[in-house]
């Protein structure tokens, strides 16, 4: 558990500050990939481990799923008769979490590194997971893969079915305005215990939890 010392507000500032941390300690951790969700995602590390090996954490890798159909527009430079140069590119939404390899996260340095995340962000004037997009398909021109296999509540999880939810990257949930918002699961809990379903995803993965319950022994 690492403080940021970031404000716990949900400004676009706030928010570039706790990926500007993030990134910092990725780099100094040695690790072969730097993987971002939110705190309403459930991760099956399973099948995040199936997805990230069929890369090399050396290739420039930026997996995820996009909230928006189409790329954004940011204005970028401003050119010296004071107009503005603007970039089109694709972000991963940090709602349903994305993955970047090693060797693309040392290429971002110079925009990421010690900071300068921030100052990016800034510039632009974009929340944190965008900044990342823009950082990646923006200026060093590496495409985003799009994954359908990372989910946020921005999108209709209902249609997520039985065994098809067991072989998700990330799970989410609706807020409180769009509770019925969620995966769909057979019975391990009933969904005043469980309204996420998260609980229920994972004795599926993994019945031997301590806490899910014991399945039935039928003798015949």
């Amino acid at each position: 558990m690492i403080n940021t010392n970031c404000s716990a507000v949900h400004t676009r500032q706030a928010l570039c500050c706790k990926m500007s941390v993030e990134y910092d300690k990725f780099l100094e951790s040695g690790q072969k990939w730097f993987c971002h969700v939110d705190d309403d995602n459930y991760v099956n590390p399973r099948t995040l481990l199936r997805l990230l090996s069929a890369f090399s954490h050396s290739q420039d890798v930026y997996v995820g799923r996009p909230s928006l159909d189409h790329p954004i527009e940011a204005a970028d430079h401003v050119q010296s008769d004071g107009s503005k140069t603007t970039v089109k590119f694709w972000f991963a939404t940090g709602g349903a979490g994305f993955c970047i390899s090693r060797g693309l996260a040392l290429k971002m340095s110079p925009w990421a590194s010690l900071g300068n995340f921030i100052s990016t962000a800034e510039r632009v004037r974009l929340p944190d997971d965008c900044t990342i997009g823009y950082i990646i398909e923006g200026l060093l021109e590496v495409k985003l893969l799009h994954s359908p296999l990372f989910h946020s509540h921005l999108e209709n999880l209902q249609r997520l079915q039985g065994e098809s939810v067991l072989q998700q990257v990330t799970l989410s949930y609706g807020d409180p305005e769009n509770k019925h918002n969620v995966v769909s699961v057979g019975g391990v809990f009933g969904l005043q215990q469980d309204p996420t379903r998260f609980k229920s995803v994972h004795c599926l993965l993994y019945p031997d939890t301590i806490w899910c319950p014991a399945k039935k022994i039928h003798h015949s």
